[in-house]
């Protein structure tokens, strides 16, 4: 079989970026003002802090408001849930993120379950995994939703009866993914590391999403062949240069790619849709509370 067609979502996170900014002139025009995003970030991990540099960055670019707290890694949680509850009552945000992991011992949960979930644009809120999984409006998690995103765009609107496998069942990527996935009318199988014979279930499936967080699992003789292969996998190893790294998938990229009809590569498929979706929801959650119809912010 010819080499599979690459998944592009550098290139698809920039439009996604694009049809954002206008969707946020748009909404300035109608409202008066713009949407607003609060990252609250804790502590000094260099990861962390790149990461929410970005996010400022690109919600700047997109026209939008950036508000940033940045909290010692010693805040005590009454703190930060105050920090919270001042954003949820701050009209000028819209977004509230809280930049995980956080320090112990902050406790996650707790933390993410103070959020507004009207605001709650990483989709973490117990009450969105609700609306998800009953069918209703919500706000959805960011790299799902980027992962349902570039599945679209590769096989557009033809999803209905096909087989899906999603591999892992992590509560920011498997799960949330396999509901949209079911909501598409795909006929869906939840895999995971007890699976038994899980290369022979992998091997059915027309569209396989690879989150388990392992290297370079799935194997090309996973893969049936013309599947759409998304690796939402990063696992950092060791590469040939001496003391070097390298980032890899969840899927042997270079012997799969020769099998499945398209994939997405790692660096550059599933990560740089992350944050674009983090935008387009921010905008969605700004539509919302003012009152406007979704359908259409993109």
């Amino acid at each position: 079989m010819s080499e599979a067609k690459l998944i592009d979502g550098k290139a698809y996170a920039a439009t996604v970026r694009g049809r954002v900014a206008d969707g946020v002139k748009a909404f300035e025009a109608e409202m008066g003002r713009v949407p607003g995003l609060a990252v609250v970030l804790v502590g000094e991990d260099p990861a962390s802090a790149v990461y929410v540099r970005n996010k400022a960055k690109q919600t700047v670019e997109v026209g939008m408001r950036s508000f940033e707290h940045k909290l010692p890694a010693d805040t005590p949680q009454a703190d930060l849930i105050a920090l919270v509850e001042r954003l949820n009552a701050d009209p000028a945000v819209d977004g509230i993120l809280v930049q995980l992991p956080l320090p112990k011992p902050l406790d996650e949960l707790a933390v993410v379950s103070a959020i507004d979930p009207d605001k709650d644009v990483d989709g973490l809120h117990v009450v969105n995994a609700g609306r998800l999984a009953s069918g209703l409006p919500g706000l959805v998690s960011c790299t799902p939703l980027g992962c349902m995103m570039l599945i679209r765009d590769v096989l557009g609107d033809h999803l209905a009866g096909k087989n899906a496998v999603v591999i892992g069942r992590s509560i920011l990527v498997g799960k949330p993914v396999a509901q949209l996935l079911l909501a598409a009318n795909c006929t869906v199988t939840m895999a995971h590391s007890r699976t038994v014979d899980l290369p022979e279930v992998v091997r059915r499936a027309d569209i396989v999403v690879a989150a388990v967080g392992r290297p370079e699992m799935v194997k090309a003789d996973w893969v049936k062949p013309g599947a759409c292969v998304i690796d939402v996998g990063i696992n950092r190893v060791p590469s040939a240069a001496e003391g070097k790294t390298k980032l890899v998938g969840d899927v042997a990229f270079a012997e799969v790619s020769h099998v499945a009809a398209s994939i997405t590569p790692v660096p550059g498929g599933v990560g740089p849709m992350t944050i674009a979706c983090l935008l387009y929801n921010t905008l969605q959650a700004a539509r919302m509370r003012s009152g406007m119809a979704i359908e259409g912010a993109l």
